[in-house]
């Protein structure tokens, strides 16, 4: 049955999230935005929960960005592995995972482009989490 059960799982872009109303947003970030108090992360769209562990390494981050499109594929490789390479990471996958069966959970991260950003890749884990 793993697999079938509907989640209540999608996306956003952190500092976007105020109309997520009634929905966890998780921030799957490695960095803390600049310049927002503490306090406000919430408030201002951010996130309720920060989770730098589901992010990229900054390695591999800065590998990225030098050409994000041409990259892509060995991105999402690399980041894949990490996540799943690491014990306390599919612990935390799982846990969303279980919590979005009956919680709204939305992943964040910076990225404007959804399509070039590991909070696709990172759903999709969720989703085959076991």
């Amino acid at each position: 049955m793993a697999g079938s059960e509907k989640l209540l799982l999608t996306t956003y872009r952190c500092g976007e999230g105020t109309a997520l109303k009634g929905v966890l947003r998780i921030g799957a970030v490695r960095f803390l935005p600049r310049g927002v108090k503490k306090e406000d992360y919430r408030k201002k769209g951010y996130f309720d929960v920060w989770l730098p562990i589901l992010s990229p390494e900054a390695e591999l981050i800065k590998e990225f960005r030098k050409d994000p499109r041409a990259g892509w594929k060995e991105f999402s490789r690399k980041y894949e592995k990490q996540i799943l390479s690491s014990r306390d990471a599919r612990a935390v996958l799982s846990l969303l995972k279980e919590t979005a069966k009956h919680t709204p959970v939305a992943i964040g991260c910076y990225c404007e482009d959804e399509s070039l950003c590991h909070r696709s890749i990172l759903k999709r884990l969720i989703e085959e989490a076991e």
